[in-house]
């Protein structure tokens, strides 16, 4: 039995979003658990689809002295303040000094963290960490598939564990994975090997699905060089391929992978056909974009004949991504060609949701709803809204990559504009559309609307492509710009590709 500790640090930075994380954004709970620290980190995490969830549950499997730090996450967002980022490292600190000696630690990281004073916020806690318990002490992190995986990232650490899926419903599985990985490198006491890669193209979030190609085909080949390896005693041990967040104007920003195993000549040549396997398809990393009119007349007229909804995926606006979750882009399309039934969520604006909890279920407003940031320069959507169903913003996800997740959103509530049938749901909270629970708590069935507008890029795929007849994606405005090329970088290193096949980026013009 070995004393490992356990903590982490969630946040994912879009650098190009209009609102900062802050501290009091950390110490909430959303679909997330709040900041825990100590005893309650355990069962403050239970049963939540959580990397730290699954790390916890197999150390206690293996018979391992649980030894709890902090964990906190708040919603993707602009950089984290220097205030909240020093906050959590003072709990660290402060933690790492008291409760050893330890034989491990366990972190559970994104790895796509950007703060105001440091621009790899994973690189810079792995310092930090180093700086008390030393070079030797064996640190594995669970990475989420979006990390913009960096050299101190991969230098500091004893191994780094990414998601392999996206939608991210393997997330607590992750979490297992790198506390069997740890077990293991306690256990064996061999040297380990590293081979680290960076690609020089960006890949834009919408593309890097892996329930289609070309990324299913890539993440097949990573469970093959791993499993293969283990069967075949080659020497492998662990294989992440990170697609990057091109969100993220830093100079290590984008794609890259790490490999590990007890052989230096197989761990290389495993890090090389990998990289290979990337760069040959870079071409499929494409796929069609609708401006909001052209989605919304293409939703209407094919739900003419279909018997499922045609679900139009809101990517620019996606929460999850440091989108606002409040444009109101494609909500007004929708509107404008009287997309009858359609309904589109979720819309973050805390007034209105407020407005019509006071206003009272079956009773109409008038007021303006959405645009609360304004981004792009949008204006609320005037209109008599009828408040059809209210909620209180507490439920529980039920889906593949939310299932398990305690939501705690605040009021919500279903709208219908009666000129278009046009419905709305508003929310307290940013919380990706990524559920079907988020309608349900309000009395929509998701299945049964003929056109379902998501503020999401990828992850709503997981709990509503089974119920779609087809997916449109939309290109709205919103802060998740999901071209790399219309991105004002200052930072990226010179040489990298802004997107697939596309031009190469030489310094901030």
């Amino acid at each position: 039995m070995a004393r490992i500790a356990v903590g982490g640090f969630q946040h994912e930075t879009n650098t190009f979003a209009p609102q900062q994380a802050t501290w009091a954004d950390f110490e909430r709970a959303d679909a997330w658990p709040p900041l825990l620290r100590g005893k309650e980190l355990i069962g403050g995490v239970a049963g939540f689809n959580i990397p730290v969830a699954g790390a916890v549950e197999r150390l206690a499997e293996l018979g391992h002295e649980i030894v709890p730090l902090a964990w906190a996450s708040a919603p993707p967002a602009s950089y984290v303040t220097k205030d909240a980022y020093e906050r959590m490292w003072a709990l660290f600190d402060s933690d790492l000094r008291q409760l050893g000696p330890l034989d491990a630690i366990y972190l559970d990281l994104h790895g796509a963290m950007v703060a105001e004073h440091t621009e790899d916020g994973e690189g810079e806690w792995l310092r930090r960490i180093r700086g008390i318990v030393g070079t030797e002490l064996p640190i594995v992190a669970s990475l989420d598939y979006h990390a913009n995986l960096t050299p101190d990232m991969a230098r500091l650490a004893t191994a780094l564990v990414g998601y392999r899926t996206y939608p991210h419903i393997d997330m607590a599985a992750t979490g297992r994975r790198a506390a069997g990985l740890l077990d293991r490198l306690l256990k064996d006491r061999r040297p380990v090997y590293r081979a680290y890669r960076q690609l020089d193209f960006l890949i834009p979030l919408v593309w890097q699905c892996t329930f289609i190609e070309p990324a299913k085909s890539i993440f097949d080949l990573v469970g093959e060089l791993e499993t293969g390896g283990k069967s075949h005693n080659q020497g492998i041990v662990s294989v992440t391929h990170t697609p990057g967040f091109p969100p993220a104007d830093i100079a290590q920003c984008g794609p890259a992978l790490v490999v590990y195993g007890h052989d230096r000549e197989t761990v290389d040549a495993a890090a090389d056909r990998l990289v290979q396997a990337v760069k040959a398809q870079e071409k499929a990393f494409a796929g069609e974009l609708l401006d909001p009119d052209a989605a919304a007349l293409r939703a209407i007229e094919l739900s003419k004949k279909a018997t499922k909804p045609i679900v139009l995926a809101d990517v620019q606006d996606n929460p999850g991504a440091g989108g606002t979750s409040d444009t109101v882009g494609l909500l007004a399309a929708l509107m404008r060609h009287k997309a009858n039934g359609a309904v589109i969520g979720m819309i973050v604006d805390e007034d209105a949701a407020r407005a019509a909890l006071e206003t009272g279920e079956g009773k109409v407003m008038r007021r303006g709803i959405g645009a609360v940031v304004g981004y792009a320069g949008e204006t609320p959507v005037e209109a008599d809204w009828r408040v059809v169903r209210l909620g209180d913003g507490k439920f529980t996800g039920t889906g593949p990559f939310y299932g398990g997740a305690k939501f705690q959103i605040g009021p919500m509530a279903l709208v219908t504009d009666e000129a278009s049938g046009v419905s709305a749901v508003l929310a307290c909270r940013r919380v990706q559309a990524a559920d079907q629970e988020m309608f349900r708590h309000v009395g929509v069935e998701p299945s049964k609307v003929p056109i379902l507008a998501l503020k999401s890029t990828v992850h709503f795929r997981a709990d509503f492509q089974p119920i779609a007849e087809t997916i449109l994606v939309v290109q709205s405005p919103g802060a998740h710009i999901t071209d790399p090329t219309e991105m004002p970088y200052k930072h990226l290193r010179k040489g990298i590709r802004l997107r697939p096949m596309g031009p190469t980026w030489n310094g901030a013009s």
